[in-house]
């Protein structure tokens, strides 16, 4: 069971106090009152800041050190560095070696290993042997029905702050153009999984400015987009249409010295409507129709309105073929389905809209963004599916978009601690 023990168990077992505190002494004996356990620090310096203690009755305020053997204050070299002058009390689980501090006194010191519950240590150690997906499923679903709708609008609003970061770093690299942001982040959800990196490539290799002066054409539109994603770098095509494409993109790489993308599409293992001629064709599309779109999305007041500028439908070629090499199929017009126009508001318009609202101090852009996310459908796949089969709601995209957070940020990588369902598992009965 020791083997899982950590710094990162004692700083939750010192930050929540889930340890016996009654007749507390420092292992020197002396009686050791905590009134303030201090403000967890995940920055360079001691684990706990401003704390406030009394040993003998004698009020000391400052840092709590915590290690889960007391050498390890040697081992991680403390000794000479100043952050750990203003230490008050070292918190471990053994007290193999006495430890002086700066003035070559004894450091006051609280050994864990006799305080702590059996029952938490084994629901931390089930937690992180269970090979599960969702390692604490046999828990599930431990949080009450308004316990799990607070920790899931938690959780999307912290992706969406991720979201938010990202895009910012963006918009330092467009020289604080939000249209080309924009551009760039449509273009990457576009894409999907399969092509997105491909098409973000594209988007950050072709400029916004460049896409808006051939606007009204949706030919020329088309060409750029293609010929960007090395998709018109063939010599062998025999379509008529297609041949006038890449000579359109041929002159316009030219004349812009546009570069195209070192990815290449693919094609395998993914629906025809998906393929990335037809994403891009409709993509295309979306600018030819539009017009300072990112602008035209902060305006929109209703998801309503906001579902109608992704109303698009791809060029007439398109109605006809899924690539540029297949034969003329029956007539299929390619608009964008309701599943896409609902991912692409879900990972680019709420996001965008988050960033631009936090960027400018301005909740009522980040507050839309929830709203649209608890209105628009749940996403279903694997991830939120394998939280449904426990009893956890997934009734919108804010809950989706939580459920899905929750099993990369958290469950995958065993970050048990710092969940609230961890949390609540490990706090029953542990005192």
């Amino acid at each position: 069971m020791l083997q899982y023990l950590n710094e990162r168990l004692l700083h939750f077992v010192w930050q929540f106090q889930y340890y016996n505190t009654a007749s507390l002494f420092t292992d020197a004996g002396e009686p050791l009152k905590v009134i303030k356990t201090g403000q967890y620090n995940t920055h360079q310096g001691p684990d706990f800041l401003e704390a406030v203690i009394q040993i003998n009755q004698i009020t000391l305020a400052g840092n709590i050190e915590i290690h889960v053997q007391a050498s390890d204050w040697l081992v991680h070299q403390h000794y000479d560095d100043p952050h750990f002058k203003n230490v008050i009390l070292h918190v471990v689980w053994q007290n193999d070696q006495v430890i002086h501090d700066v003035s070559g006194n004894p450091m006051h010191t609280l050994s864990l290993s006799n305080r702590v519950p059996k029952l938490l240590l084994e629901h931390y150690t089930q937690l992180l042997q269970n090979p599960q997906k969702i390692p604490c499923s046999t828990h599930l679903p431990a949080l009450s029905y308004l316990e799990w709708m607070a920790w899931k609008e938690r959780l999307a609003i912290d992706k969406l702050i991720g979201h938010a970061e990202r895009i910012i770093q963006k918009l330092e690299t467009t020289n604080g153009h939000w249209e080309a942001v924009f551009w760039q982040v449509l273009a990457y959800n576009f894409g999907l999984t399969q092509n997105a990196l491909l098409f973000q490539k594209m988007a950050e290799l072709t400029p916004v400015n460049i896409l808006a002066k051939h606007k009204n054409n949706i030919q020329q539109l088309e060409a750029i987009l293609l010929g960007q994603a090395n998709l018109l770098n063939r010599n062998d095509f025999e379509d008529k249409y297609v041949q006038m494409l890449q000579k359109e993109y041929l002159f316009l790489q030219k004349k812009y010295a546009l570069k195209p993308a070192n990815i290449l599409p693919k094609f395998l293992r993914m629906r025809p409507a998906n393929f990335p001629t037809v994403r891009l064709a409709q993509l295309a599309m979306l600018i030819h129709q539009s017009f300072h779109l990112f602008d035209a999305i902060k305006k929109a007041e209703s998801l309503q309105q906001l579902i109608a500028l992704f109303n698009v439908t791809a060029n007439d070629y398109w109605h006809y073929h899924h690539s540029l090499t297949d034969e003329p199929t029956a007539c299929l017009p390619k608009n964008l389905g309701r599943q896409m126009v609902h991912t692409l508001i879900i990972n680019t318009i709420c996001p965008m809209l988050f960033a631009y609202g936090d960027f400018h101090h301005d909740d009522d852009y980040k507050n839309k963004a929830i709203q649209w996310l608890t209105l628009l459908p749940a996403e279903k796949n694997a991830l939120t599916n394998s939280w449904v089969q426990y009893q956890i709601p997934n009734k919108n995209a804010l809950d989706s978009q939580a459920l899905i957070h929750l099993s990369r940020q958290y469950c995958s990588e065993k970050k048990c601690l710092s969940c609230a369902v961890g949390h609540k598992i490990l706090n029953q009965n542990s005192r």
